[in-house]
């Protein structure tokens, strides 16, 4: 009987330490990984806080990491995330070829990565890429820029700046691609003239998407071409964190008629801006949209089925094509911002006040 009993405790044993071991525990196989690139732009503490928020309530054990904008910091906690036994990672990447050794680890131990509205490039361990429509993006700023400066009727010409994103994030291409498309045919023709000569993504870029340096660099320009009172009619900013440097660079140096500013992300700073007759436009990107996206997704992979996607075409990170699912941007300015911000309980009217 007791040979008999203590074979039964063996075996429960070891039963428990093999669910152990595969992360069958309920807390690790519910367990989701993500990984935030920084606090310091206020659209990541809103993407985070949604995403955990989505999760928690889908039922899963969330760990949310932000890493001060430092890749070292970045990788050190997606390794701790997966040897913590989280079974799948969300992931938006402070640098978009820096993630390939550490997720090499989450593909010997199957553990599915949704890359989150940056794309991790050169990385077969991608399983799928979660964002909004970045080439739309940059459509919908050009696109405003032409109809407010109605390029295809007035004379011209117009003088216009560009500021876009960090080299690091894909994104920043496809947003400057998008823009472009739409004002190089206006550049090529001479309606519209960049007095800097500043026209390239290297030469527009701004690291980090700081505004201290989106600032510094317009006040560069500013100096050299705008000082002697010549109009600037437009700036073609990819972000609102460019958006602000942008407009601090003008409040300090520039004294003529106030130009068109382009951004993105809807911050509190930036559409303080809008109403203030400082900044034109922000694309809006609901991040509670993009949260409830990933949580589907994540709800599929859990479950062992494929992810939603919209996407099999646009987004090769160096290893083939990312299946994606792309949510729809929109704009806000003057005219609608209510509407779209406050009206659908984005922010309240205090937080603009």
């Amino acid at each position: 009987m007791k040979k008999k009993l203590l074979s039964i405790v063996l075996a429960v044993a070891m039963v428990a330490t093999m669910l152990v071991g595969c992360g069958g525990g309920a807390s690790a196989s519910n367990k989701v990984g993500v990984a935030m690139p920084t606090k310091d732009l206020q659209r990541w503490n809103q993407d985070g806080a949604n995403m955990k928020a989505e999760l928690e309530a889908a039922g899963y054990e969330v760990d949310l990491q932000y890493a001060a904008n430092d890749i070292a910091m970045q990788v050190s906690q997606i390794e701790n995330m997966i040897n913590s036994g989280c079974k799948a990672l969300v992931i938006a990447c402070i640098d978009g070829d820096s993630l390939g050794t550490v997720l090499e680890l989450a593909k010997e131990k199957n553990i599915p990565v949704i890359a989150y509205d940056r794309l991790i490039m050169n990385s077969d361990a991608v399983s799928y890429y979660a964002t909004f429509d970045n080439y739309m993006v940059g459509t919908l700023q050009g696109q405003y820029i032409k109809d407010t400066l109605d390029l295809d009727n007035a004379e011209g010409p117009f003088n216009i700046e560009l500021t876009t994103g960090d080299p690091g994030d894909n994104n920043a291409r496809f947003f400057f691609g998008g823009a472009m498309d739409v004002l190089q045919p206006y550049i090529d023709a001479g309606k519209l003239v960049v007095k800097s000569g500043q026209v390239s993504f290297e030469e527009v870029a701004t690291a980090n998407w700081a505004t201290d340096a989106a600032q510094a660099r317009m006040d560069a320009i500013i100096a050299a071409n705008y000082a002697d009172g010549t109009t600037l009619h437009a700036c073609m900013c990819s972000n609102d964190s460019t958006a602000l440097g942008v407009a601090n660079a003008l409040e300090a140096n520039y004294e003529g008629e106030w130009p068109i500013i382009t951004g993105q992300d809807c911050d509190i700073a930036s559409v303080k801006n809008i109403l203030a007759g400082k900044q034109s436009m922000s694309i809006f990107k609901d991040t509670r949209t993009l949260a409830s996206q990933v949580v589907k997704m994540v709800d599929a992979i859990m479950k062992g089925t494929e992810a939603p996607i919209n996407d099999t075409e646009t987004y090769d990170n160096g290893t083939g094509i990312i299946p994606s699912f792309l949510c729809e941007p929109v704009f806000a300015d003057i005219n609608n911002y209510k509407e779209l911000l406050i009206e659908s309980g984005y922010y309240t009217e205090d937080q603009l006040q």
